[in-house]
């Protein structure tokens, strides 16, 4: 079978949580208490996906309201059945198309979608639309080129495994997804006060299985990816990524991951 970006699955919350959503899960309070919006807020969160950022929304942010969005219903339902704080809405929206009136929100925020929109300026458009002025719009994205991440050690071996996969590099897919890009896409969509920072955090693997079992899961490019090769073919790319992985002498993984974090203010 040959896999191709768009072949790429977002239809089972329970297998995408232990492949990226619990390393979501530590970069949203970071994320949160940066943008340091006010207690009592209305929020937007698009592309809500598992409930990562709506969970340390309600946590530290004490809003109002939340609306959080999502394509995926399967994903939507998952976020329900771990959140049932009144104040959250869970819909099914695209991030280019919120069902809510003009400046009708204070922040509106979103947590590893916009590298993955067909359109990213079209939903920065949307958010401005519904955030008041004064208010404030961030995101955050993955580095996938910072060189001690999961992802990047799983591409860049399988890249010396497999051509095809050199087109599939999340690394190279969104090089161009820095943070001054970032500022950039932000400024170029009419947003003032544009602030960055980096987030870092230690993703810990238990043992291999913890590293790997997630990628089978069928959720994201890699594993999407994995699905796609012949038996024999992923004992061999198995096989090659456990030589690039550092182990401890426990038989942990201790790696870690950058997300860029942005916000600005609506005018």
């Amino acid at each position: 079978m040959q896999f191709s970006p768009s072949a790429v699955a977002w239809t089972n919350a329970e297998h995408y949580e232990p492949y990226i959503g619990r390393w979501s899960r530590l970069v949203a309070p970071s994320f949160v208490d940066w943008i340091d919006v006010p207690p009592e807020a209305r929020w937007l969160e698009t592309g809500c996906g598992t409930g990562a950022l709506t969970s340390s929304i309600l946590e530290h942010a004490r809003p109002s309201s939340v609306l959080a969005t999502d394509t995926s219903q399967h994903y939507l339902d998952h976020a329900r059945r771990l959140e049932h704080d009144p104040v959250v809405d869970f819909r099914l929206e695209s991030a280019e198309h919120v069902g809510l009136p003009d400046a009708s929100v204070d922040v509106a925020v979103s947590a590893l979608v916009l590298n993955v929109l067909a359109d990213p300026a079209v939903a920065l458009a949307e958010s401005r639309r519904v955030t008041r002025s004064g208010g404030t719009v961030g995101a955050y994205v993955w580095d996938y080129s910072y060189p001690l991440s999961a992802i990047r050690i799983f591409w860049d071996t399988a890249i010396l495994l497999d051509p095809i996969a050199r087109r599939l590099h999340e690394g190279r897919r969104f090089a161009s997804w820095s943070a001054s890009e970032l500022a950039r896409r932000f400024r170029g969509s009419g947003f003032a006060d544009v602030e960055l920072v980096d987030i870092e955090i230690e993703t810990t693997f238990a043992d291999f299985s913890d590293y790997w079992e997630p990628m089978l899961g069928g959720q994201g490019p890699a594993p999407t990816y994995i699905a796609s090769l012949e038996p024999g073919a992923v004992d061999t790319l198995r096989s090659a990524v456990y030589r690039q992985l550092p182990f401890e002498d426990d038989g942990s993984i201790r790696l870690r991951s950058r997300a860029f974090a942005v916000q600005s203010l609506v005018r």
